[in-house]
């Protein structure tokens, strides 16, 4: 599964742009719209504020999260 990672680069960390695999940026409507089409089995999307953003699927590993640090 390719892992995906959040660039934070937007307001208060959001992510406007994310790394999935060995592309380093792929803006959030991009990344938001492969998730939708079913390429990342692994993660979903989020409505907040009006706008959609990508998340791992739950599990109880948290280094596998968008987020990671």
């Amino acid at each position: 599964m390719t892992q995906i990672r959040g660039n934070k680069d937007g307001p208060n960390g959001r992510n406007e742009s994310y790394r999935i695999g060995d592309r380093k940026h792929v803006s959030r409507p991009q990344a938001v719209k492969e998730v939708e089409a079913g390429k990342h089995p692994g993660a979903h999307t989020v409505k907040i504020e009006g706008k959609k953003y990508v998340r791992d699927n739950p599990d109880s590993s948290k280094r596998d999260n968008v987020n990671q640090r």
